[in-house]
């Protein structure tokens, strides 16, 4: 892996992985926190609900 993005949303976190793609990374986009081994990539996208959720939650 090259990059890691975490995003505040999904919305937001399509926009990243669909413009790393554009530029030929190779790039998996998770819902919320990877649980185990991810596929092989250039860049992985994280999109979380932080945006949505109390500060202390989304700090946690």
């Amino acid at each position: 892996m090259i990059l890691g993005v975490i995003a505040d949303d999904f919305t937001g976190a399509t926009d990243v992985a669909s413009m790393l793609v554009r530029a030929g990374m190779r790039t998996v986009q998770v819902l919320g926190v990877p649980e185990g081994e991810l596929p092989r990539a250039d860049a992985v996208v994280v999109a979380l609900k932080s945006r949505t959720i109390a500060p202390l939650e989304a700090v946690a």
